[in-house]
């Protein structure tokens, strides 16, 4: 075995100790694997034959190296959600964004630098809908010797959410696009794979968090569900949020998390309660009409020398509509701003853009009823092409992409009262160009045509701040007034409320070709996408650095 082979699965396994050096080195073989959950048993698609798969473990600055081997019969990429990916967007992930997927048989090593960002992402396939069982965690580690901005935990937990499928989803997602109609809902959440007792099976597959009583521990809570917004419970315990999406907050109490898909939340959990078993539970957040998986997810928070056989203390969880829930929590979120970590909020702006986000209608002759549901940003409904955007805006390939995308709504209307008679949207592959470093403010407007919903929204390669959110339509006069510039949270992925906005806040200092889409992976299958083209500024540092040579190629 050649000794770069026997030192890249030697790191594999060690990584967790994080003997200090700057490059870590993984190995992520994607392959088919059979898993029984809920009392039946499918074939899924995994990363080293887990679910959840392997947690990519790092310090901030440290390059990483994960080479992809493809063992399956899909195409497949991974996304390292919330990783800038500065000036390294060949490895960010998205397929036909920018790059093209991994064939059969085929590798591929993403590079990347965690410059600048400590705290919890995590990693999952980008393409079709194999994401829901290819996910994982990042943890980024601060610098040697750099401490924590909050008193440091005894110990840390990973905990994963999830949606499973009894059915096989690369089917369920198929089937819904020749029909035009809705996918089919998930039958269950798991927390770090498991679900815990569900109805009609007998099975108690649940996750246990085992504790020791005086003991502070950091919960990485991650959710990796598909299409469901979750809320995170454990009783009578209460959470100290320190960290969002790799940002860290000021630290507030709360008895009930609130994360959209792609959204992490880090916690401090004080293990303080009497001796026994604790309910957890993930449950799931819909304040409008839309179907969702309303079944519950369990796990355990378990204190040592609890007896066998202890009864386990329940928990209420929110109702499903409980849309003062999601905004106390998502009000209360505060970056640090401190000396070390400011909020570098941009005061000026250079591009000021108003998209509206939801779903339509739209003609189809072969689908059930004539029609097929779609997805649109300002009334655009994203197409993929067959050529990764990246690759042709670096080569300058003509015929891939227009760079026309609409900074406003082409034709305004009250976007949540009664919604236009003319619900079709128009398709097309569109960018909108930015010059390096060029700020942006972006008002995200959902709007009411078939059913207002919550959409968690995902900006690939920056982070951005959270200036402001309301129900709604957003008023340019009086909301901007109320905008936070001082301590906005800072996300890489956010929910726009149902019938309402939100305003973030970026500077566009890094170049390449960025996804911009709703996490909800029915949304984006629909076309609610599109992508920010960010040209190269002067000199190397601003420059995207040249395609690796093993790219894949369509």
């Amino acid at each position: 075995m050649a000794t770069w082979v026997r030192t890249l699965l030697f790191m594999s396994v060690l990584v967790p100790t994080l003997v200090e050096c700057k490059t870590r080195h993984y190995h992520f073989a994607v392959v088919l694997k059979n898993e029984t959950k809920l009392c039946a048993t499918k074939t899924i698609v995994t990363v080293n034959g887990k679910c959840p798969g392997p947690t990519l473990y790092a310090r901030e600055d440290d390059n990483v190296l994960v080479r992809v081997t493809n063992h399956v019969q899909y195409n497949v990429t991974i996304h390292w959600h919330g990783v800038r990916q500065l000036r390294t967007g060949w490895s960010d992930g998205p397929a036909y964004i920018t790059q093209c997927p991994i064939q059969p048989g085929q590798n591929f090593i993403y590079n990347f630098t965690l410059a600048g960002q400590r705290g919890t992402l995590l990693w999952h396939a980008h393409i079709s809908w194999l994401r829901t069982t290819m996910y994982g965690a990042i943890v980024i580690l601060p610098k040697k010797g750099v401490p924590y901005p909050f008193p440091k935990p005894d110990k840390e937990k990973v905990i994963v959410l999830g949606e499973w499928w009894k059915a096989d989803t690369e089917a369920v997602v198929n089937q819904a696009m020749q029909t035009g109609l809705p996918p089919n809902i998930s039958d269950a959440h798991t927390i770090n794979g498991r679900p815990g007792p569900v109805p009609n099976c007998s099975s108690d597959d649940a996750y246990t968090l085992h504790v020791e009583t005086g003991k502070t521990y950091l919960l990485r809570v991650i959710n990796a569900a598909v299409n469901d917004e979750l809320f995170f419970k454990i009783a009578y315990h209460k959470l100290t949020v320190v960290e969002v999406d790799a940002a860290y907050t000021k630290p507030f109490k709360t008895d009930t998390l609130f994360l959209g898909p792609g959204q992490t939340t880090t916690v401090l959990l004080k293990a303080e309660q009497g001796i026994g078993k604790y309910l957890i539970a993930i449950s799931p957040f819909m304040d409008t009409i839309v179907a969702v998986d309303n079944v519950t997810g369990i796990g355990y928070l378990r204190y040592n020398n609890t007896l066998a056989f202890t009864p386990t203390t329940l928990v209420n969880i929110p109702a499903a509509n409980a849309t003062p829930v999601t905004s106390v929590f998502s009000d209360s979120l505060r970056s640090l701003n401190s000396k070390e970590y400011p909020a570098n909020v941009p005061l000026t702006v250079d591009h000021s853009l108003f998209f509206t986000i939801g779903v339509g209608i739209n003609p189809c002759a072969t689908c059930f009823n004539g029609s097929r549901a779609v997805a649109a940003i300002n009334n655009v409904s994203f197409v993929m092409p067959t050529t990764a955007l990246l690759q042709a805006h670096y080569y300058g390939i003509n015929g891939v992409f227009t760079d026309d995308f609409p900074g406003k709504p082409l034709i305004p209307f009250n976007y949540t009262g009664t919604p236009p008679t003319n619900l079709q949207t128009m398709n097309g592959t569109k960018v909108y160009r930015l010059t390096y470093n060029a700020t942006v403010q972006l008002v995200i407007q959902g709007n009411s045509i078939l059913a207002p919903e919550s959409h968690p929204t995902h900006l690939h390669g920056f982070n951005f701040f959270v200036v402001g959110r309301g129900v709604g339509n957003f008023d340019p006069e009086k909301d901007p007034l109320k905008f936070n510039l001082v301590d906005p949270v800072e996300r890489n992925t956010v929910s726009v409320p149902t019938a309402g906005w939100t305003a973030i806040r970026f500077r566009a200092d890094n170049p390449g070709v960025w996804f911009f889409h709703c996490h909800l992976e029915v949304h984006t299958t629909w076309g609610l996408k599109m992508a920010f083209l960010v040209e190269n500024g002067q000199g190397r540092d601003e420059t995207i650095e040249p395609p690796p040579s093993d790219l894949p190629k369509c």
